[in-house]
């Protein structure tokens, strides 16, 4: 039996500059925006720093190709940005589509994000353009084109550049997933558990010790239908207990998309707990795990105890806590080949959940210590405790597969 305690790593107070990512320019300029076009900014901010998810809805009328601009009211300069190209000149922000999420239908939405340094002054931006036309209700200005992408200055790059997804080998994380999870090799809200303890494409285990951990059907709290999993996971690392799926996962390849919906009913303690595990092949069979540690959710490697973020002040404000007595979706891409992992929380991207490939301080440095390439092989939901946290959880609603499933 061997216990793991996440590290603390060193305190630090600002996030070190990540560099701008670079795609080839596109051919075609973007398509017009309506007028109705909403862009919702949600920022984190901490002592000299911060992130931002941008949230980009056209309305009526569908993109094919976008970009999105603003002005920032105080000293934020940005330093890196994920799922957009993104430069800025003095306190003008312009961020173009990536080369695999240009479209977005009518309706819908895509987001992506990015991460700067800021002095003492850092109010958010409100006014937002999508394709030159003002959003947010904004009274239409005159029409401009948006910069041409071999004009607009861009961020000097920086000896580890930011990778950009790759389309082939992980589908995109952003835009409208589809709706329901039919055809996913786990697709179960346990309306077939007819008994008081899950069984037929679960089973319940206690890895490495047995103690007074508890998994029991519940029928009285649901997120959907009539039935989920109640899970009382107690404080103490043999207090702790999951339910496995059964389900054969060989066919899922190396691109595995996660969804459940969680509800649980004490706040994420300081210490390490995990509530989601999966046995990873190629790193002997130890697993990935999620959780949280210092009040916010976490990814940690059983093998040699990194986090996803570090655990530093900077880096668990990069992450969020799991909300209490109310039932949350949490998604996940893992994928193998390139290494890679993201996170959503009721489908927004956690900026200290993702690991792109690329070692950043604060966030997946220690993780990318050594080379990443997992090979999952199961599917595991509960609670363990590294420390004295006990909780009680209810799970529904869960999926896994190739694609992303959605919320």
């Amino acid at each position: 039996m061997r216990i793991s305690h996440a590290r603390l790593a060193p305190v630090v107070a600002a996030v070190t500059t990540l560099a701008a990512a670079v795609v080839i320019p596109l051919v075609a300029g973007p398509a017009a925006a309506a007028q109705g076009c909403q862009v919702d900014y949600r920022p984190t901010v901490w002592p000299g720093g911060f992130t931002a998810t941008v949230r980009v809805s056209p309305g009526d009328t569908a993109l094919n190709g976008w970009t999105v601009s603003w002005t920032y009211p105080g000293d934020q300069r940005i330093t890196g940005a994920w799922n957009a190209v993104v430069s800025q000149s003095g306190a003008t922000v312009t961020a173009r589509n990536a080369t695999w999420n240009g479209s977005v239908p009518a309706g819908g939405a895509t987001e992506f994000g990015v991460q700067g340094t800021v002095g003492p002054a850092a109010p958010a931006p409100t006014a937002f353009a999508l394709n030159g036309v003002p959003c947010n209700g904004a009274p239409p200005g005159p029409t401009t084109a948006p910069p041409s992408p071999t004009s607009s200055p861009t961020m000097s790059p920086s000896p580890t550049p930011t990778s950009s997804p790759s389309p082939t080998a992980s589908p995109s994380p952003t835009g409208p997933p589809p709706a329901g999870c039919a055809g996913a090799a786990v697709c179960d809200g346990f309306e077939n558990q007819t008994g008081s303890t899950p069984s037929g494409d679960w089973t319940v285990v206690h890895p490495d010790c047995a103690g007074t951990g508890a998994a029991t059907v519940d029928a009285a709290t649901a997120h959907g239908g009539s039935r989920s999993v109640r899970i009382d996971g107690g404080g103490g690392y043999c207090n702790h207990v999951f339910v496995r799926a059964n389900r054969d996962l060989s066919g899922v390849g190396t691109v595995r998309y996660g969804r459940l919906w969680v509800r649980h009913t004490t706040a994420l303690p300081a210490d390490h707990v995990t509530f989601l595990a999966m046995a990873d092949a190629a790193d002997g069979n130890r697993d990935l795990r999620m959780g949280g540690q210092n009040g916010a959710l976490q990814w940690n490697r059983a093998s040699d105890d990194a986090t996803l973020p570090e655990q530093s002040p900077a880096g668990v404000a990069l992450s969020v806590p799991l909300p209490t007595g109310r039932w949350s979706c949490v998604e996940f891409l893992v994928d193998g080949s390139a290494g890679v992992l993201r996170t959503w929380l009721d489908g927004v991207a956690v900026a200290g959940l993702t690991a792109d490939g690329v070692p950043t301080h604060d966030v997946d440095g220690q993780w990318y210590g050594r080379t990443w390439h997992p090979q999952l092989t199961d599917l595991k939901l509960g609670w363990e405790s590294y420390g004295g946290a006990a909780d009680t959880l209810w799970f529904d609603d869960v999926a896994l597969g190739a694609t992303r499933i959605g919320c």
